[in-house]
């Protein structure tokens, strides 16, 4: 028997206030991607943050509370539909800014209950996690890298509710050390696209930056040490010349990108063994990336390189659907209740890892375990 389900997502982790409807087919309890995306609205904040050089949590929930109604009214009438033909609603209700994530459940509280809806919680790392199957319709094993502004982990997605953490930063996400290297060479928030653009004209081999953890076994990485040899490099620089050049800048970018991309490679590559352990019967093994990072042209290219070293598909999601979006929440949620989950109380989590069985990895000490 067939099941069918249009599913309104909620997403509002940090700064983007995200709305969707997904349309979800499955048979015999599983989803069966890929998904129909019926619409899908997003009110990004980087016009509120910029003057902070990062995300401001008192902000972000603001914004959040000031946008929710109006981003579920824009997806709904893009999908051309009322609440009346959404089967039920899902909402991102972890981990993230507690702020954002609260505003989100209690709007959708409300939504559920005026329209008489069912209302199921998403862990946010899952959505990201279960996109490939939105879009691409990967089956179940596969190897995810989620590389972002706050997470990077390498997780073997083994079925839904079942992940195998195989490693993760041990400090900085990459996205957060591309917005630090950012700031501290005056290229603005957000610091990603634009160290990517300067790098472009960069050479990256003129500073020579530490590839942190390379002789550790394992697929943990760390980028905090990276972050600060480029602010050592940077500071050399400024008291052997009084200030920095353009061309000074672009290298520093380059070598700084060229550094990210061969730890992230050599590191999934390590992943990706370590899975074919896990799966040895498995003829074409997918990796997919998801994430801001993953619209790092650099970054994508050493994952592809390294795919096809180890005899690996590689998959990405469109970039719209790499960073954070309702789509993908929504998407979360039909595969849960597809699967016979019952709602239940929705709670906000600040922290609630995928791999809840894995020892927690200690951060930098700002934002305490990762998830």
């Amino acid at each position: 028997m067939t099941t069918e389900l249009t599913i309104l997502g909620i997403e509002s982790s940090c700064d983007e206030t995200a709305a969707a409807v997904v349309r979800a087919r499955g048979k015999v309890g599983v989803a069966q991607g890929p998904g129909a995306i019926l619409s899908s609205a997003v009110f990004g904040q980087e016009d509120l943050h910029a003057a902070f050089g990062g995300v401001v949590p008192e902000i972000a929930a603001r914004a959040h509370a000031e946008r929710l109604d109006l981003v579920v009214r824009r997806a709904l009438a893009e999908a051309g539909l009322g609440l009346d033909a959404i089967d039920a609603i899902a909402v991102t209700a972890g981990p993230g800014l507690i702020g954002g994530v609260l505003t989100g459940v209690m709007a959708a509280r409300g939504i559920a209950a005026g329209a008489g809806k069912a209302l199921i919680g998403v862990n946010h790392l899952e959505g990201h996690a279960l996109t490939p199957r939105l879009t691409d319709g990967v089956d179940y094993p596969y190897l995810l890298l989620l590389a972002s502004g706050g997470h990077c982990q390498l997780i073997a997605v083994e079925g839904l509710g079942r992940y195998h953490r195989l490693g993760s930063t041990i400090d900085d996400a990459p996205g957060e050390a591309f917005d630090k290297v950012a700031k501290m060479l005056g290229l603005g928030f957000p610091g990603g696209p634009e160290v990517e653009r300067r790098a472009a004209s960069g050479d990256p081999a003129r500073f020579d930056l530490p590839r942190p953890l390379m002789d550790r076994p394992g697929a943990d990485m760390s980028f905090s040490g990276l972050k600060t040899a480029v602010v050592r490099a940077r500071d050399r620089l400024v008291a052997a010349q009084g200030g920095l050049f353009l061309r000074d800048v672009a290298d520093l970018c380059a070598s700084f990108q060229a550094a990210v991309a061969e730890v992230l490679g050599a590191k999934t590559a390590r992943a990706m063994r370590a899975f074919r352990a896990r799966h040895p019967g498995l003829e074409a093994p997918v990796i997919a990336v998801a994430g801001g990072v993953a619209a790092n042209r650099a970054l994508r290219g050493a994952l592809e390189d390294a795919a096809r070293a180890e005899g690996f598909r590689a998959v990405a999601p469109p970039l719209a659907l790499c960073t954070d979006n309702a789509a993908m929440i929504a998407w979360a949620g039909a595969e849960r209740l597809i699967a016979g989950e019952a709602p239940g109380e929705v709670r906000a989590r600040p922290r609630w890892p995928l791999d809840e069985s894995a020892a927690p990895v200690i951060g930098s000490g700002r934002k305490g375990a990762k998830a």
